[in-house]
């Protein structure tokens, strides 16, 4: 298809649940061309096993997929296990993952396409923050970065000021902002948090394609503790495809390395000078809900 759009996946899935719930998205998307997953913080073999036992409940066994960073580049790892992957037993999946090959991968797939590819990036930035270190071309060469990352206007009821996703390696993330690729567009927390649901009723949806079934194993214990279904990761997928269940505001993105508290915090200024950052500020949930169940249920 002519409108089709080559993604790149950059993922923790295995930790919490919204990552197989988008990876599902991306799966079901008939636009979506994925290029290819790479897995990053702890136990990355077996968060790349969940991609491929994901994929081939789908019916594609033709995506790479690579085992990426383990550890943060100077911080200690925060999420060293991948508690999802006791349900890799019930499914279909590759093993013979090698270590370290997701940012050469990543490098040779984004020269391949100029301009044309799109990396989403759900989970902590260290596979993204080497790769933009080792080639300081790639930012130039994307067609545009799109993150579930950071906290940038108001804080969500009961958080604090800092996303797990950015605070998981913050000299990564810092990094990757100053990478400068335009554009950048970030899904922070006071945006995703607002799209929550029932997790009876996000039950009721997973029902009817294999796929679906695989992310429901893999969630038993997500299921059981009756914990809401909050749509961090698929929300900010959905921004590639359907870009207006957000509204945004541009601006400059900086991030704390300083202060130990708060390593990692966001800091998003909206009168700076160079506006190279896009941040959402807020989404319809009603039309996203609506945009995911079409797409998954097709």
């Amino acid at each position: 298809m002519s409108d089709t759009i080559p993604v790149l996946l950059d993922t923790d899935i295995g930790s919490d649940i919204d990552d197989a719930v988008c990876l599902a998205y991306l799966l079901c998307h008939p636009r979506c061309e994925l290029l290819g997953i790479t897995t990053v913080t702890g136990q990355p073999d077996k968060r790349a096993m969940m991609a491929d036992a994901l994929c081939r409940a789908a019916g594609r066994t033709d995506i790479p997929i690579h085992r990426g960073a383990a550890t943060p580049l100077l911080i200690e790892q925060k999420q060293k296990l991948c508690p999802q992957a006791k349900a890799l037993a019930k499914w279909e999946h590759r093993k013979d993952f090698k270590p370290d090959t997701a940012v050469e991968f990543m490098r040779e797939i984004v020269h391949s396409r100029p301009g044309e590819v799109t990396l989403l990036a759900i989970g902590p930035l260290t596979n993204v923050g080497l790769l933009f270190a080792i080639d300081r071309e790639v930012p130039k060469l994307l067609r545009q970065l799109v993150l579930m990352n950071g906290v940038f206007t108001d804080r969500p009821a009961g958080a604090g000021p800092l996303e797990w996703n950015a605070i998981g390696d913050a000299h990564a993330t810092a990094i990757v902002y100053n990478g400068r690729v335009r554009p950048t567009t970030s899904v922070g927390l006071e945006v995703t948090t607002r799209c929550v649901m029932p997790v009876e009723d996000y039950d009721r949806l997973l029902r009817g394609a294999p796929v679906l079934d695989a992310v429901r194993d893999f969630a038993f214990d997500w299921f059981h503790r009756r914990a809401p279904m909050v749509f961090h990761d698929p929300l900010a997928a959905a921004t590639i495809f359907e870009p207006d269940v957000c509204r945004y505001q541009d601006g400059l993105v900086q991030v704390e390395l300083k202060s130990d508290r708060l390593l990692g915090m966001t800091h998003f200024d909206p009168k700076a000078l160079e506006k190279p950052h896009r941040i959402a500020i807020d989404v319809d949930p009603e039309r996203f809900f609506k945009h995911y169940a079409s797409v998954v249920s097709a």
